[in-house]
């Protein structure tokens, strides 16, 4: 069974500001010959890298809610420059939905296991995605999604 990670999704304020942002890195990438996948830096590295190279993903709260994630590619540990151990959580450039999940604030990185992910928008029903953000946001609150 998949290991996944959840993160605060620091500076974004919507799904669409963290896919702009996305898309800006993979464009990046791919201008400098690279891989379109995107790396997001953390100081933590996971001791638990085999389980979450399982099909595991890095689920991201946004204003206090889970609203999407990335899979996650590879770990990968390195030291920077000033001798601290650090991580590149390398993710594919796809963005997925999810159903919203509320997420009190915590620092750095958390393991999530795979009975408590958000399912896929997309796997919630025929039409759940094209509702409004705020509609899906209150029915989420009251729980019919």
């Amino acid at each position: 069974m998949a290991l996944h990670l959840i993160k605060l999704c620091v500076g974004a304020d919507s799904i669409d500001d963290l896919r702009e942002w996305v898309s800006g890195r993979s464009l990046t990438a791919i201008a400098a010959g690279l891989e379109p996948h995107t790396t997001h830096t953390t100081r933590m590295v996971p001791k638990r890298v085999d389980e979450l190279l399982e099909g595991g993903s890095l689920y991201w709260v946004i204003k206090g809610q889970v609203q999407a994630r990335q899979k996650l590619l590879d770990v990968k540990s390195f030291t920077d420059a000033q001798g601290i151990s650090r991580c590149h959580l390398v993710l594919a450039p796809q963005v997925v939905e999810t159903a919203i999940q509320p997420r009190r604030p915590f620092q750095g990185w958390r393991y999530l296991p795979q009975e408590d992910v958000p399912r896929d928008l997309d796997s919630l029903g025929e039409g759940v995605a094209e509702l409004p953000a705020e509609l899906r946001r209150e029915l989420s609150e009251l729980g019919l999604l």
